[in-house]
């Protein structure tokens, strides 16, 4: 047995150290060693945990990694990913969120006699971490965690879990409480002297038939390529404004050049808007968002068009697809298996992959490598702080 079988050499794809022996340890670094008893001795690459809440809350499962440990696991996380379907490349520099940059979160809430506990949930449980600080929020919406406690206090009946979805947006932050029934005078008045007072961009209920806006000023919007774009509440947003930056910068860097771009499960924009001397065309099934999508564009004065449309079951065919110079596409975790297949037969010179799964991603790039297309390099982004939630974005292109 060789004197180094005991070190921790990499970080697996959920968080667990490995040792050259093959064996896990949890909350181990690179670098850290294991006794015979399993314990970690830490090494050069094992920070203290800043959070009091670390390792229950599930919000973080890689809070004792440096900065340089963690870069590592996501290039090792998008090398595996492609390395399984037997494919390699060049994966640039993973780029990192800094701490207290994360702009959304979906909390939980709950009554625990007079109290209220609010929070993300334990790891791998559905008990209810209460948060006492937090390292990965904007300051501007974990000062609300205290003052929403006091405010739901008030108006959660029984032991029934709500959620509560926290969004910052152009005009300050965005609440939406799904699962609460706030009836009445009293709950109106409640809702709205807090709004008021935490200075809120706007206040929705969902009381299981979609959101309603309780409180809202002024239209709510955030800002994508420099459109101010309605935001309809709860919905998706990059997750830290240095995260969208560097997903759309690799973006730009794949198309910047097209005159004629296909941006593929557009959302709001993020990427449609990001190329304002091309004509976009943009699908979304999201009702909401293409909606919003589209009269920003239009407000805007911008050369695009938007399609409701269900990729999945109707993806845009080969055909369609060979009149742009570009096609972007960001799909959910799933990835996009029936419009990768009509992509890979168009013969479309570029394609801007993002994703936030690697191991779908590697999937869909295999289709497009079967198909003629080079896979030229991945830029791996850690937006999610202290996470093994790993996004990307990748250059694919075909000659001829």
């Amino acid at each position: 047995m060789s004197v180094n079988d005991d070190e921790v050499l990499r970080v697996a794809a959920r968080g667990d150290g490995v040792t050259a022996d093959g064996r896990h340890a949890a909350f181990a670094a690179p670098g850290d060693r294991l006794t015979p008893e399993g314990a970690v001795v830490p090494g050069p690459h094992h920070q203290q945990p800043p959070c009091k809440h670390f390792p229950e809350c599930g919000s973080c499962q890689l809070q004792h990694l440096d900065d340089a440990s963690w870069t590592q696991f996501i290039a090792d996380r998008v090398a595996g990913a492609l390395a399984a379907q037997g494919l390699e490349t060049w994966i640039r520099a993973p780029l990192l969120s800094p701490p207290n940059t994360r702009r959304r979160a979906t909390l939980h809430a709950e009554r625990r006699g007079r109290q209220v506990r609010l929070g993300f949930t334990r790891q791998n449980s559905h008990e209810l971490i209460d948060l006492e600080e937090c390292w990965v929020l904007v300051p501007e919406l974990f000062a609300l965690v205290a003052p929403l406690r006091g405010m739901l206090a008030a108006l959660i009946p029984g032991t029934r879990r709500i959620n509560v979805h926290l969004t910052q947006t152009d005009q300050g932050p965005d609440i939406l409480i799904d699962g609460l029934e706030a009836e009445g005078l009293a709950a109106a008045e409640a809702l709205s002297a807090f709004s008021h007072r935490h200075h809120l961009a706007r206040l929705s209920i969902d009381e299981g038939f979609g959101p309603s806006a309780r409180y809202e000023p002024e239209p709510v919007t955030v800002t994508l390529g420099g459109v101010a774009v309605p935001f309809p509440p709860g919905n998706f947003l990059q997750a830290t404004p240095e995260g969208e930056a560097s997903l759309v910068a690799a973006v730009q860097d794949i198309a910047g050049e097209a005159r004629a771009v296909a941006d593929l499960f557009a959302g709001l924009g993020t990427f449609t808007f990001a190329f304002p001397k091309a004509k976009v065309y943009a699908a979304e099934a999201a009702r909401d968002p293409i909606m919003a999508l589209k009269a920003a564009a239009g407000a805007a004065g911008r050369a695009v068009f938007a399609e409701h449309r269900d990729l999945f079951r109707r993806p845009v065919t080969a055909k369609d697809l060979a009149n742009f110079d570009a096609i972007i596409l960001d799909p959910p975790r799933a990835g996009a298996r029936e419009q990768i297949t009509e992509i890979a037969q168009s013969g479309t010179s570029l394609i801007a992959y993002v994703s936030c799964n690697p191991s779908t991603f590697a999937r869909d790039a295999e289709t497009l490598c079967q198909a003629g297309y080079r896979l030229d390099w991945v830029q791996p982004v850690g937006q999610f702080r202290w996470s093994t939630h790993v996004e990307l974005a990748a250059k694919f292109s075909r000659q001829g």
